[in-house]
């Protein structure tokens, strides 16, 4: 199968966004560990449907006026990967989960590694929110876009909620 893409210049650097042609199959970040290449055969197409409502909804969102995305996703990953990054779309706006917590939910309480390995592994970042799984001890651990853009992203959502819409301004 050919995958689109496209690129969408934004507060955390250029995302470099996937698709199959119907739907949107990843959001990755500039050195994003797991994050694929532009490989051979892959088709730019800026103005690909799934793309034109993700880079307008994500417009929205780093500018603070978007709490939730609805957009048409298609996360290759097996079972267990699924049933944690549907579980991580649960996770409300401005709100954090532990890895524990997460596995609680989705019925295997004993896999806070797993899910943690799971959510290491979310081709769809921002959102389909990983960014919002933290330590039991409340502390920010592994991101695949990098722990500063994980306490970015977190810090803008908790201010956003609190003193309302502004855009997300970052050092990078």
């Amino acid at each position: 199968m050919t995958t689109i893409y496209s690129l969408l210049e934004s507060p955390l650097g250029p995302l470099l966004l996937t698709s199959d042609g119907s739907a949107l199959t990843g959001v990755f970040m500039g050195d994003h560990k797991h994050g694929p290449e532009i490989g051979e055969g892959w088709v730019r197409d800026e103005n690909a449907a799934p793309f034109v409502k993700a880079k307008h909804q994500l417009t929205a969102y780093f500018n603070g006026t978007l709490t939730a995305f609805d957009l048409p996703l298609s996360a290759d990953g097996t079972e267990f990967q699924r049933r944690v990054w549907h579980a991580l779309c649960e996770i409300g706006y401005a709100e954090t989960l532990s890895y524990g917590e997460l596995a609680r939910r989705i019925g295997s309480p004993n896999a806070s590694r797993a899910v943690g390995l799971a959510n290491g592994r979310n081709p769809i970042s921002i959102i389909v929110p990983c960014h919002r799984v933290i330590g039991a001890n409340g502390k920010l651990t592994g991101y695949g876009g990098g722990i500063d853009r994980k306490a970015a992203l977190l810090d803008f959502e908790q201010a956003v909620r609190a003193n309302g819409p502004h855009p997300l301004q970052t050092k990078q």
